[in-house]
């Protein structure tokens, strides 16, 4: 199953823009676009993708934000969509969010999938907590 051109079109547009939103600081638009962009998706939007890159979006602005519990939220649907829970990303912002929302059992699974899949590399950026968390189980 495929999206149609266009709507695939204005999607990868809304998100286009959100990003550049994120860039400028303008959070609240930058969600917005998200936003419009995931009502493009056809229900049910696990099964789409689309809804992948759109989930992680919002997860990522969201926990940039320190809105960790939205982060969590849309963070776990991103795992819930196709390749989502192969992502090393998305497992290292779900870990992350869970962390901060005190979580620390799952965000132990989630921070040491993202190890095992990318290694060291992915904590990089990140604050030394999180990797201080799986450390002595790796």
């Amino acid at each position: 199953m495929e999206l149609n051109d266009q709507v695939y079109d204005q999607i990868v547009q809304l998100c286009n823009e959100g990003n550049i939103f994120v860039e400028r600081g303008q959070i609240a638009n930058a969600l917005d676009s998200y936003l419009a962009a995931l009502d493009l998706v056809p229900l049910p939007k696990n099964n789409w993708e689309t809804s992948t890159w759109i989930y992680t979006a919002l997860g990522d602005t969201y926990f940039l934000e320190s809105e960790y519990e939205k982060a969590k939220s849309n963070l776990y649907n991103a795992l819930n969509c196709p390749d989502g829970i192969s992502n090393p990303f998305i497992l290292l912002r779900l870990g992350e969010s869970l962390y901060e929302c005190g979580e620390l059992d799952k965000a132990k699974e989630y921070l040491l999938r993202a190890y095992i899949l990318d290694g060291y590399k992915i904590f990089f950026n990140e604050d030394d907590k999180y990797f201080e968390l799986i450390k002595d189980i790796i």
